[in-house]
């Protein structure tokens, strides 16, 4: 695969950020059905929405790589067999309904863990995207699930000081500055 077939571009633009990588590979009626946990930005559709995705990815995860194990072409759909790799260098803010839900504060730990991803493609784009991501290993990696007491003292601390909410704005932020850039320069 190469950053020329959608697939593998897709998760490029989310390693990167890159605009013009994004116009090129992801179709403006893009949906990702797996924003729901991400910046209400995120949910924007085509590629303003996967940039946003990439901010705030990227604002967590120092050095995220994205390997392509496998993967496999039918007609219009692709599946992407994957790792997920970076290291926990800020905030890990997830949101429910658009607010914060839960922030996990930097740990500086690596994660590396696999996931399977289900692109469909119109017009040799990515309009569609679903996966199954192994969330309880990277949670576990970052050293929150299971539940341990020191992450979770942490974690409550954050909230009740007013860091959580803080995270949460500025990565909402640069989610929003990034999809705004797509829009601007009208490759959404």
């Amino acid at each position: 695969m190469t950053d020329k077939d959608p697939a593998a571009g897709l998760f490029r633009v989310l390693e990167t950020g890159d605009l013009a990588l994004a116009a090129e590979v992801v179709h403006k009626a893009f949906q990702n059905r797996e924003a729901a946990v991400s910046p209400p930005a995120c949910r924007i559709a085509g590629p303003a929405g996967v940039l946003a995705s990439s901010a705030w990815m990227r604002s967590a995860f120092d050095g995220l790589r994205m390997p392509v194990l496998k993967s496999i072409h039918h007609g219009d759909q692709v599946w992407v067999r994957l790792r997920m790799q970076g290291r926990h260098s800020g905030a890990f803010v997830l949101f429910k309904d658009g607010a914060l839900d839960q922030v996990v504060p930097p740990t500086g730990r690596e994660i590396d863990f696999e996931q399977i991803h289900v692109l469909s493609l119109r017009d040799r784009k990515v309009i569609r995207h679903e996966a199954v991501r192994d969330d309880a290993t990277m949670l576990d990696q970052l050293g929150v699930f299971p539940p341990k007491p020191a992450a979770g003292i942490r974690m409550f601390a954050w909230r009740a000081n007013g860091r959580a909410a803080r995270a949460a704005a500025e990565v909402t932020t640069k989610a929003a500055q990034a999809a705004a850039t797509a829009l601007h320069l009208r490759i959404a």
